[in-house]
């Protein structure tokens, strides 16, 4: 397999997605990470249309990276300009980056409809707009937009594009699916006519994953001859996203034989698909494979005794490689080996034919039965294992609560109001809060009660909360199961309640997550 760049445009193409957006502080911060992660290219954006991206330009000059190059990202010059009175191509030299990338129209439809001008006066832009700044930009990089659509429908003239691209000195003409609907066989098809066309023009491949097959279209190009893969991180991206690299890197690494990044890098590939969408605020795809939380998640008792055994016989390839875990989920239909593992997972020691284990088993089945979920509430389970080997620590006792919601008009929004009574050791505390909402007032009165006795709660965040209506009683008589989950300066960990009561539930979920909290922090100080 031949050697093959990957070109990551996730500050550019990514930030196109719906609800995805960076400052510019985090685009520098995510550019780091990208460049420690091995990439080639990184698109910066695109200067001549905004001026966050020119201050990105202005501030990444000031870091030194150690492997990637920056590109400057914009279109071939306006029709009724010519490249030397061009803005936008001016603000790509100014940009003052070693690479620039431009696109440019491949598709009839589009030279007609979106650009309205002449077919041949689209040639003369490619072609000029190349050469211009090839006299001022070390590297010049051609994407021929929708590619592959004009490929279709008009092949002499799609293939005239990318030929005035090497005529202006492109060093990488890089075919784009930008409609993402082409299938497999099309790109092939179409890589072979221009490789017979152009044979000594190194090639590249940019899709969208508007058919589900971005991946694979890319892969397909590889396996065609293309030297350079262009993408976004975790496939942000408009409509449907881009092609996903954190796909395509380890399968090109692991499965094609093609070590586009080292073993070492591939390794921080989970870190930095995560990193990427906590600071732009976004969920991670729990199910994303390779990098997702569930990629390597086992849950059927057969699934993860076979493991056990022997990894290969549920997963493709070791989840280490990309920096991501093997997980055991416990569940109803987990066993005493899932228990024992579990356990192990914790520093927990208990055998299969352990008491506990069993125990375990039997009130993990019972719980789930009446609509507890361990999956995604790991620290509740932790609690629960070590409640069932009698390890267990009891830090405060509830006497009781009380919450109020006052609902004065209806102009003004509600105030909700806690009070909470609680023991600590000998002492008695007495203490009310208020909130926004009942869940977070009674959360208050409880923190407001305990951080006198326990500090290091201070530290301590509730960073999500999720509410889920179970199936059984219809309406608002419904169970309902909730989900917090916390975190501190070092770690995250979820917890659970289920009841018919929607505060009883918080209450729930909320004790373990402090629970948690002092029992965590106490067995890191042990093990110091």
């Amino acid at each position: 397999m031949q050697d093959v760049k990957i070109y990551d445009t996730t500050l550019r193409d990514g930030t196109q997605a719906e609800d995805f957006s960076l400052s510019l502080a985090d685009k520098v911060r995510i550019t780091l990470k990208l460049d420690d992660l091995g990439l080639h290219y990184i698109e910066g954006g695109w200067p001549g249309s905004n001026p966050r991206d020119i201050g990105f330009f202005e501030e990444i000059r000031n870091y030194h990276l150690k492997n990637a190059r920056i590109s400057a990202f914009g279109a071939t010059h306006h029709p009724a300009k010519t490249a030397e009175t061009d803005e936008n191509l001016e603000a790509i030299i100014e940009a003052g980056t070693p690479v620039a990338t431009i696109f440019g129209k491949s598709w009839t439809v589009h030279v007609r409809d979106a650009l309205r001008t002449t077919l041949e006066r689209n040639l003369e832009l490619i072609r000029d707009s190349v050469a211009y700044l090839r006299k001022h930009v070390e590297t010049v990089f051609y994407d021929a937009e929708h590619f592959f659509d004009g490929f279709r429908e008009n092949p002499e003239y799609a293939l005239a594009t990318i030929t005035k691209a090497v005529e202006g000195g492109a060093h990488c003409v890089i075919l784009c699916d930008t409609n993402g609907g082409s299938l497999q066989d099309t790109i092939r098809n179409a890589m072979r006519a221009v490789k017979d066309h152009l044979p000594s023009v190194p090639l590249g491949i940019h899709t969208h994953n508007d058919s589900d097959l971005a991946v694979a279209n890319s892969l397909a190009a590889v396996e065609m001859g293309a030297v350079q893969v262009q993408g976004t991180i975790n496939g942000v991206g408009e409509r449907c996203g881009n092609a996903i690299l954190c796909s395509i890197i380890p399968n090109l690494c692991l499965k094609m034989g093609v070590p586009c990044l080292s073993t070492e890098n591939l390794a921080k590939l989970r870190p930095v698909s995560r990193f990427i969408m906590e600071l732009a605020n976004v969920p991670p795809n729990r199910y994303q494979p390779y990098v997702g939380r569930s990629a390597f998640a086992h849950k059927g008792g057969v699934h993860i005794s076979a493991v056990e055994k022997n990894p290969s016989t549920y997963e493709h390839v070791d989840p280490a490689l990309i920096g991501n875990r093997r997980r055991v989920l416990v569940s109803d239909l987990s066993g005493r080996a899932a228990i024992k593992r579990k356990a192990e997972d914790y520093g927990l020691r208990i055998s299969k034919k352990d008491p506990v284990a069993m125990q375990v088993l039997e009130e993990l089945k019972d719980l789930e039965n009446q609509g507890f979920q361990f999956e995604a509430a790991e620290a509740s389970f932790e609690l629960l294992i070590n409640k069932a080997m009698g390890r267990s620590k009891r830090y405060f006792e509830l006497v009781g609560f009380r919450v109020i919601d006052h609902k004065l008009s209806e102009e003004k929004d509600p105030v909700a109001e806690a009070t909470i009574q609680i023991k600590v050791g000998g002492n008695m505390e007495h203490t009310a809060a208020l909130g926004n909402g009942p869940v977070n007032a009674l959360d208050n009165a409880l923190r407001k009660s305990l951080e006198k006795f326990y500090p290091e709660l201070r530290q301590m965040v509730l960073s999500d909360y999720k509410v889920r209506v179970l199936p059984g009683i219809n309406g608002t008589g419904a169970k309902v199961r909730v989900l917090i989950e916390s975190h501190d300066d070092t770690d995250h960990w979820s917890t659970v309640g289920v009841s018919h009561d929607i505060i009883e539930a918080s209450w729930q979920a909320l004790v373990d997550s402090i629970n948690y909290k002092m029992y965590k922090d106490e067995k890191q100080n042990s093990e110091k």
